[in-house]
């Protein structure tokens, strides 16, 4: 019996890690390649013999769980699954989880880290002392502004908790909320309208999954809605904002930064338009990239595929 693990950065973690899996006596094929597998190459490794996989951002679509014919278990490195068919998981009974939990205060702190940036242009004022001159460039305070919190989950709670210690009134919009007690011991007001918390929203952080529901929330429409003196995050997936869109809208001043972790193909393109604006930041998917956050989803996954494979 073997287990494929994907992700690059596992092997950092495989002395806590991969003794949980030997001793049962799995053996392990590693990703020592330093790249993401294609389709092909996790068919080609773990077409026979492989019952469970630990997977990163590698593609686990439709083609490749159904050549996979030993697989019964895929965990997450991670807690988005939009790199996984799980339509297709469930129908060849192939169980799935994620590691739920594990990077939560990690991107909850890199959603901040971005707020600050796109206030405060640390970055801007750095390169350009370091480049000899001493040019200041006005920012704003966070403190006193509205920010809408766009996912009440985990990651979404623990920005609205940061935000809410750095003065700032916090509204939450997610359909599916019902935790009263939560709101009320942070101060926090749900709002039932999306439109609403764009428009009164000076930052507006997205925190929610990648569903055919969510894919480009926002939108040219959406973009019209908010402040022209307004900043967007997004730390969550690339495909919840149309792109063509937000370039415009950044391009034309409609909306004042954005600030993203993420993008709709990763990589983006050397000559991507988005990159070329002195208002678009955007940093290479790190949001869950920590020693504590990495070290969390090692363990986590591997003792949820461990669970798995025991069903």
């Amino acid at each position: 019996m073997k287990i494929l693990i994907t992700p690059k950065s596992f092997k950092n973690y495989k002395a806590q890690t991969f003794p949980l899996l030997e001793e049962l006596g799995y053996e392990i094929i590693a990703n020592d390649t330093g790249k993401t597998f294609t389709e092909e190459e996790i068919i080609g490794l773990a077409g026979e013999q492989v019952v469970g996989i630990i997977v990163g951002v590698d593609p686990l679509t439709e083609k490749v769980l159904s050549r996979c014919r030993d697989l019964k278990a895929v965990s997450k490195y991670g807690v988005g699954v939009d790199n996984i068919d799980l339509k297709a998981a469930e129908k060849l009974g192939i169980s799935v989880e994620s590691a739920v939990g594990s990077n939560n205060i990690s991107v909850a702190e890199l959603a901040i880290a971005l707020m600050f940036e796109a206030a405060r242009k640390v970055s801007l004022l750095s390169a350009n002392v370091k480049n000899g001159g001493w040019d200041r460039v006005q920012g704003i305070e966070l403190t006193g502004k509205t920010i809408g919190v766009i996912g009440g989950g985990q990651i979404g709670r623990e920005v609205a908790k940061r935000a809410k210690g750095l003065g700032m009134f916090v509204v939450l919009y997610d359909p599916y909320f019902n935790d009263s007690e939560f709101l009320r011991q942070y101060g926090i007001v749900l709002c039932d309208s999306l439109k609403a918390v764009l428009a009164m929203s000076d930052l507006v952080s997205l925190h929610l999954p990648l569903t055919p529901e969510t894919k480009y929330m926002i939108n040219s429409d959406t973009l019209k809605l908010m402040k022209p003196s307004s900043i967007l995050i997004n730390t969550s997936r690339g495909e919840l904002v149309d792109e063509e869109s937000l370039y415009t809208a950044l391009k034309e001043k409609r909306i004042a930064v954005a600030a993203q972790d993420v993008f709709s193909k990763e990589p983006p393109a050397p000559d991507e338009k988005l990159l070329k604006l002195d208002n678009f930041i955007l940093t290479p998917h790190a949001g869950a990239y920590t020693a504590e956050a990495v070290e969390r989803m090692a363990l986590y996954s591997t003792q949820n595929l461990i669970r798995m494979l025991k069903h």
